[in-house]
């Protein structure tokens, strides 16, 4: 392609920036410009990612030496409340630019709520409004001519893909929704936490932030808005699972009058009809995170629960790509006009 979009990467050392960088550098509309990292300015990629070293990469430099003026788009890998300020500056500056934010400042459309989640005074109030919420599958529309992309967090968009269009039928009872949740350890960042050592993650299963992950603010927020109830409550919990990469969300829900576990199934198979990345397991197979490792693909299916009324909704992805680098890539091919699965078409990894 002659005229290639010219990307920047903020947090570029970070899990998801590198699985950022390992999609863009063979995606024929990207040239990877900037990559920043402040711990490791100074330091060519290869040093901080061994994996990548097959290819040329710019150097990694601070935040405030990335040249924005070089980029039309910007992948943001930064942490909670680091993203709005730069972010701001950036549109101050070169309000041309494309932001795609892989982190949870712009995925709250209410800044109360926001602080309410992060502890945080949301900096950017002024352009809050013209974030979109970046799952693709049921927001494309308004991707199309976004300026700033907020991507779902990986739970979320595991979530959300199974349960909003089961919602917006009225086919489930929205109030009682139970979600159990497991994700690979790359889920909890590439930062030193002991939680996440060795002996302390592998051969076993962890709960964490039970009744209190952010996660859950994007999912009542979107089912809410999907069944247009306000003030939605479910319940979540998550746990980490001693392998790199993946997520498995089991979600338990009450049937509306009339509805059975085949008419969830039959609803999800219509939604999803002309998606590519979003498949509805045939009758009776369960998914696996095998199934997806290493992909841009979700698979759900639906199962009848044995207690009358109920039925169980299960989804799995992989939180790095399509719960994060994919999914931004996705929507940046949306953004641009771009043949959506450019770049990220690639088949999961087995074994």
């Amino acid at each position: 392609m002659a005229d290639k979009i010219r990307i920047g990467v903020l947090g570029a050392s970070g899990y998801t920036g590198a699985d950022l960088v390992r999609l863009a550098a063979r995606h024929p509309a990207m040239d990877i410009a900037v990559l920043t990292a402040n711990s490791h300015a100074g330091k060519p990629m290869r040093e901080v990612f061994r994996h990548l070293s097959h290819i040329d990469l710019p150097d990694l430099v601070t935040i405030e030496d990335a040249p924005w003026n070089e980029v039309d788009a910007v992948f943001c890998g930064l942490p909670h409340g680091t993203t709005q300020a730069i972010t701001k500056d950036i549109f101050e500056k070169h309000p041309k630019t494309k932001i795609i934010d892989m982190s949870a400042d712009f995925r709250l459309r209410d800044p109360a709520v926001y602080k309410e989640w992060y502890g945080l005074d949301h900096m950017a109030t002024d352009i809050q409004g013209e974030a979109v919420y970046g799952l693709t599958e049921l927001n494309r529309d308004a991707l199309r001519e976004a300026r700033l992309i907020a991507c779902p967090g990986c739970y979320p968009t595991a979530v959300l893909l199974a349960l909003v269009p089961l919602a917006k039928a009225a086919m489930i009872d929205v109030s009682d929704i139970v979600i159990d949740a497991k994700s690979g350890v790359s889920g909890a960042g590439r930062s030193l936490k002991e939680n996440t050592l060795f002996c302390e993650a592998g051969e076993g299963l962890s709960p964490y932030a039970v009744g209190k992950h952010r996660h859950m603010a994007e999912i009542e927020q979107e089912i809410g808005a999907a069944a247009g109830i306000a003030d939605l409550r479910v319940n979540f919990t998550p746990h980490l699972i001693p392998m790199s990469r993946g997520e498995l969300c089991t979600s338990y829900v009450r049937l509306t009058e009339g509805a059975t576990a085949r008419d969830l199934r039959q609803r999800l198979v219509e939604t999803y009809a002309g998606e590519t990345f979003v498949t509805v397991a045939d009758e009776g197979v369960l998914p696996q995170t095998q199934m997806v490792r290493g992909s841009n693909y979700v698979v759900v299916n639906v199962v009848p629960d044995r207690i009358p009324g109920r039925a169980i909704v299960i989804s799995t992805l992989d939180n790095l790509v399509k719960g994060s680098a994919g999914q931004a890539i996705q929507n940046f091919n949306v953004a641009y006009g771009i043949e959506e699965t450019t770049g990220i078409a690639q088949l999961p990894l087995f074994p």
